[in-house]
């Protein structure tokens, strides 16, 4: 897609987005926000995958990065 056509569907979307009027579930975001503990969910069909990155407890980033930080 050249640059014109592009730029011409990117206002095309902004202006759609600009003045199309969306109604706000109000209800069904503070679901979301309250669910689960640490403040996400992981769906179903994603849960091994999110065994799989799951963050380490033990906290390396201290030992890895710590020289990055300022000091003061």
């Amino acid at each position: 897609m050249g640059r014109g056509r592009a730029k011409a569907k990117q206002t095309k979307v902004a202006r759609e987005l600009k003045y199309r009027s969306f109604e706000t579930d109000f209800s069904s975001l503070e679901r979301e926000l309250r669910s689960g503990s640490e403040g996400h969910e992981v769906p179903p069909q994603y849960a091994d995958l999110a065994e799989e990155y799951e963050e380490d407890d033990s906290s390396t980033d201290d030992r890895e990065y710590g020289h990055l930080r300022k000091s003061g």
